[in-house]
């Protein structure tokens, strides 16, 4: 029987250590919290976005980071396989728009406590220090000053990102300290800064079913999206800013604008007659009180100041040239990009250990045997959607399998 232990118990850790266990082996899942899946309970706000119901091909389109290192880990446990896995033990899921999945609950301890009955007769609290490897060979894990012996390693540590949940890098200085190349970490999935003041202006405004297109300094456009986003006293949020924050690294050396389509359902000249038909109903009221059934309430006084019409002038005199400008402030409404905020505010973490030094169809190291690495501490990241808890899923198996025979 092979004796593996599992270092971390977030959801790869979990998931790896519950199906080596189900291949028969000794497993020692090592947990340096009190509890499993701190990380994993405060997922999708509380609700677990588990995974999403898409196909393959769809799946790989989600994925900006070494998507080709994934082809074997998701032939060997898709989003369907995820699915199964977790009705079979119990819970109920549901598909939400953008084929989202999500415990019926609607409460991430379903899934937290699902993993966690099938493992926790093997955990053991405590802070793993290092890992021993001897000629290019497993030796063991170093636990308070001792070295106890396995014959495989699985390192599920996570990211950098979440750092109260125990996401503190362990997991990729153990990578460096053993010889292996790693990949610099960054924020990803995380809001963005911008140093314009009608973002706390509008601070708490959630904006849904806009479109969104992001620009570099030369008129590029980097990403574009249609979905929710929010104004924050710091800059701005949401679902497709998070997504938007994996696509432009350079941020900060490289200058970017957002702009936002509030009404991307109309062409400039349907938004043009809308404007005129809202006006026609307003002639003699001021510009700043005609905008109540275009625009939300927050967004008025600054969308009327950026337009650099006087908010007292009367609907009236405004001319066809300014109607024009108003239909092209609300069509590309900007917003500067400055920064991510900190990697502690980060969904994931972009970087790890590189996969240059881990073989794609086992995930073992390719310099240290017995030695295999699952989840986000590997570099590779997804965007929002149930895409990076699938990935912790399926190199978690793969990982698992591969250690156990």
């Amino acid at each position: 029987m092979k004796r593996i232990a599992v270092i971390g118990g977030g959801a790869a850790g979990m998931m790896a250590a519950a199906r080596a266990i189900a291949n028969g082996c000794d497993v020692t899942l090592y947990e340096r919290n009190d509890m499993l899946g701190r990380k994993l309970a405060i997922t999708g706000k509380g609700r677990c976005n588990v995974t999403n119901n898409c196909d393959r091909d769809e799946f790989f389109k989600n994925i900006p980071t070494n998507p080709r290192f994934l082809y074997s880990s998701y032939s060997n446990f898709s989003a369907q396989n995820t699915m199964e896995f977790f009705e079979n033990l119990g819970v109920p899921l549901k598909t939400e728009r953008g084929n989202r999945v999500f415990p019926i609950s609607d409460r991430a301890f379903d899934i937290v406590d699902a993993l966690a009955n099938l493992v926790k007769k093997n955990v053991v609290h405590a802070r793993v220090s290092g890992i021993e490897a001897e000629n290019g060979e497993i030796v063991g894990v170093k636990v308070g000053g001792n070295t106890i012996p396995y014959d495989a390693v699985i390192v599920c540590t996570g990211g950098v990102s979440y750092q109260k949940t125990g996401s503190d890098g362990d997991g990729i200085r153990f990578a460096r300290s053993l010889g292996l190349e790693t990949v610099p970490c960054r924020p990803s999935l995380v809001p963005i800064e911008s140093p314009d003041r009608h973002c706390p202006d509008m601070q708490g405004l959630s904006l849904k079913n806009v479109a969104i297109k992001a620009e570099d300094e030369n008129g590029k456009t980097v990403y574009q999206d249609f979905g929710e986003m929010m104004f924050t006293h710091f800059g701005v949020t949401g679902p497709m800013i998070l997504s938007l924050s994996s696509m432009i690294p350079d941020l900060g050396e490289k200058k970017y604008t957002l702009y936002i389509d509030m009404k991307p359902a109309l062409d400039e000249k349907e938004l043009d007659n809308r404007l005129l038909s809202d006006f026609g109903k307003n002639l003699n009221r001021d510009f700043i009180n005609s905008l109540s059934a275009l625009l939300p309430s927050r967004m008025i006084p600054v969308f009327v100041k950026m337009s650099g019409i006087s908010p007292d002038r009367k609907v009236n005199s405004i001319t066809k040239e300014e109607r024009r400008s108003l239909v092209t402030l609300l069509k590309r409404f900007p917003v500067r990009l400055s920064g991510f905020r900190p990697i502690n505010e980060a969904i994931i973490t972009k970087g790890g250990v590189s996969v240059k030094e881990i073989n794609p169809k086992t995930l073992e190291s390719k310099k240290i045997k017995g030695l295999y690495f699952a989840g986000e501490v590997i570099d590779v990241d997804a965007y929002t959607g149930g895409f990076n808890l699938q990935i912790a899923f399926c190199t978690a198996v793969t990982a698992a399998d591969s250690a156990s025979w």
